[in-house]
C-alpha cells in the first residue's frame, strides 16, 4: 500500500456511485446520502461552475507546481475542487494550513484557476 492519497473531486465520486448503483441494482443508504451530495456538490448550483473530472485533475496538477502549495496536494485538490475566483475565499482556504502567501500569490493562483475553467 501507498503513503500517497489519490484525491477526487465530487463529479468522480458521483460517477463511481453511479456506476456501483448500475452493478448492483441498489446502494446502501450510506451511499445513497453520498450520491444525492455528490450529484449536488459537482452541479453549477454549489458554486455557479460545474465539476468536471479532467478540469479537477489538470488544475491539481497545475496547482502542485507552485512553490508554496507543492508540499500541500490536500490544499491543491480543495482548490481545484471549490475553484476560489476571489482572493478571500483563497485565503479562507490556504489559512486552514497557515500558508503565507501575498495578494500578488494568491492573484497568480486565482489566475491559473481561471484559465483552466473559463
Amino acid at each position: 500500500m501507498s503513503d500517497q492519497s489519490e484525491y477526487v473531486d465530487y463529479a468522480k465520486v458521483r460517477d463511481l456511485l453511479l456506476s456501483a448503483q448500475e452493478r448492483r441494482h441498489e446502494l446502501s443508504y450510506e451511499q445513497q446520502m453520498a450520491l444525492q451530495h455528490s450529484e449536488w456538490a459537482a452541479s453549477a448550483q454549489r458554486g455557479g461552475i460545474k465539476t468536471n473530472t479532467e478540469v479537477f485533475q489538470s488544475l491539481s496538477e497545475a496547482l502542485r507546481s507552485n512553490d508554496k502549495l507543492a508540499d500541500h496536494p490536500d490544499v491543491c485538490a480543495k482548490i481545484a475542487e471549490l475553484m476560489p475566483m476571489s482572493v478571500q475565499s483563497m485565503r479562507v482556504i490556504i489559512a486552514s494550513k497557515r500558508i503565507a502567501m501575498d495578494t500578488s500569490e494568491i492573484e497568480e493562483i486565482i489566475d491559473t484557476v481561471r484559465q483552466h475553467v473559463l
